[in-house]
């Protein structure tokens, strides 16, 4: 893989959010998936507490890789869970990887569909792990697939039957976006027109799937995950900010969205992090202080607070 290919899958990072085992959680993730590895820690400052809630010295966030795919975790407490309206969909080349990688996962977890053979793989299962979050694992031929890991979206409750209609926003908002395969259901009494029964799509060349939900659930989309996207200046942010929020959509403190379906993102400028974990501890605490202020980031504002102005 090239390095700008390997820079596009890292454009959206999958963001998870712990009550207090963002560290735990990557620890065991990195220790069942091939190349994994944690990529950084941060920790919580002073800054905000009234906030967020959390004590100065506690790790705020946790970044890791999985065979390839950038996560990021963050210690928020308990005020959102994960579910499965956005899992993980890990593609494996053996039956005995897919035992393996169950094994570990589903220690503490929960079975959503058991592990055995499916129309669609000789080997598959979908589990919530013991953090919540929502694995399907399936022998699957990986010469077929850029990604391992791709991200799967499950629209149920009222925004069951919009997942088609959620396919032509997002490839319609973000570049190197391309529409893939989409398998419908047959129409039938009490089931959604256009109901997609498995879809595929990219952005920024990054794999994802879909679904709608068929039948009674008892979650939706929520802050539990979100899609982080890492933006390189402030025409960029607000153009996503704009289509994002746009019929429906609406926005919140700190670069989150939630979008016309329900589904959250981050939208946060690449300046950022490294302004909030700089070694200088009065700049580090002047751009927190901003960011904590803000609903949509303004990078000019940001940078200012940096240099003390």
């Amino acid at each position: 893989m090239s390095e700008s290919e390997d820079q596009s899958r890292r454009k959206i990072v999958p963001f998870i959010w712990y009550d207090s085992e963002a560290e735990g959680a990557a620890r065991l993730y990195t220790s069942l998936f091939p190349g994994g590895r944690i990529t950084q820690v941060s920790h919580y400052r002073g800054e905000g507490e009234h906030i967020h809630g959390q004590p100065a010295g506690k790790v705020m966030t946790v970044g890791f890789e999985l065979d390839g795919q950038a996560f990021c975790g963050i210690n928020g407490g308990p005020v959102f869970r994960p579910n499965p309206s956005i899992s993980f969909f890990v593609h494996l080349d053996s039956h005995d990887k897919v035992d393996a990688l169950w094994a570990g996962l589903v220690d503490g977890g929960q079975v959503l569909m058991a592990l055995d053979a499916y129309p669609w793989s000789t080997r598959y299962g979908w589990l919530s792990d013991r953090y919540g979050v929502s694995w399907q694992i399936a022998a699957w031929d990986r010469a077929a697939e850029r990604q391992s890991i791709i991200p799967s979206l499950m629209f149920t409750g009222d925004r069951d039957g919009r997942a088609a209609e959620a396919i032509d926003l997002y490839t319609s908002v973000f570049p190197n976006s391309a529409r893939g395969a989409v398998r419908y259901r047959q129409t039938g009494d009490g089931q959604p027109r256009d109901s997609v029964l498995h879809g595929r799509f990219t952005l920024f060349g990054q794999s994802f799937s879909i679904m709608d939900g068929d039948g009674p659930h008892d979650f939706t989309f929520n802050e539990g995950v979100s899609l982080m996207v890492s933006c390189e200046d402030q025409a960029e942010l607000d153009g996503y900010w704009a289509a994002l929020t746009a019929d429906g959509g609406s926005d919140m403190r700190c670069g989150w969205v939630r979008d016309r379906f329900g589904v959250f993102w981050q939208l946060v400028p690449t300046a950022l992090p490294r302004l909030m974990t700089s070694p200088d501890r009065a700049l580090a605490s002047r751009v927190t202080q901003a960011m904590l202020t803000m609903n949509r980031i303004d990078i000019a504002t940001l940078e200012a607070a940096a240099r003390g102005e």
